[in-house]
């Protein structure tokens, strides 16, 4: 693929904002040599504006979800595109969120533009484990564990029994809660079956891959090896 049509189609601008680009000596190697339109270069070692250029496709991000922000393109309020940059919504073949988080919720949000890769996540035979931890308004009574583990518990308006989940209780009202499916709300609607309302929920790991410390609002690319951790657990 020749360099104008790959840079873009990473969300630089149309091909003609990037001959214009080309023209103006904006990208580089790295050394800070100008290139052109007709070179063959190794992609890592171009440079836009003396910045290096975004992956190609196949490219997986983490964010820190933070609370107000929505999982959607279109919502009136802010979406979590809003936090990537422009040039990432524009990308072809697009970014996508893997899943979603409500509004109200925090932590670990995956994005692709992998198609594959993100169905292999979300499937619910892939059985990836995604661990949330909940502070809630009530006590918990002591039973909601073997409730939780059963493989019967039905939920309001569900034909079928959500599959077994790990409750691990972490105080009085505070517990991580690991689940393998992604059914809507899923977390808050099983606390509430058992007559309890989540206060604040955070997701922590899908699969192998943590959180970590990644600042809350922000946002990294993850290296294969981190995409593999995903199924690894």
């Amino acid at each position: 693929m020749k360099l104008v049509k790959l840079i873009a189609n990473l969300g630089y601008g149309s091909r003609k904002d990037v001959t214009a680009l080309f023209r103006s000596g904006r990208i580089t190697d790295g050394a800070g040599d100008v290139l052109y339109t007709d070179d063959v270069v190794p992609l890592d070692t171009i440079r836009v504006d003396d910045e290096p250029l975004d992956p190609p496709a196949g490219l997986v991000l983490m964010m820190n979800k933070p609370l107000g922000i929505t999982c959607s393109r279109k919502d009136p309020g802010r979406v979590v595109y809003d936090l990537l940059p422009p040039r990432y919504s524009v990308r072809s073949p697009a970014m996508s969120s893997v899943g979603r988080l409500d509004r109200d919720t925090t932590g670990l949000l995956l994005f692709t533009d992998d198609g594959a890769l993100l169905h292999r996540i979300i499937s619910p035979k892939t059985q990836v484990t995604k661990v949330y931890e909940a502070t809630l308004a009530q006590d918990l009574r002591g039973d909601e564990g073997e409730l939780f583990a059963s493989g019967t518990m039905m939920l309001e308006s569900e034909k079928e029994p959500l599959a077994p989940a790990e409750l691990e209780v972490l105080g009085p009202r505070h517990a991580r809660l690991s689940v393998t499916e992604g059914r809507y709300h899923q977390v808050r609607r099983m606390f509430a079956a058992t007559g309890n309302n989540v206060e604040t929920l955070r997701r922590v790991s899908v699969g192998g891959l943590v959180l970590g410390d990644l600042p809350l609002g922000e946002w990294r690319p993850l290296d294969a090896s981190e995409v593999a951790l995903i199924f690894a657990a």
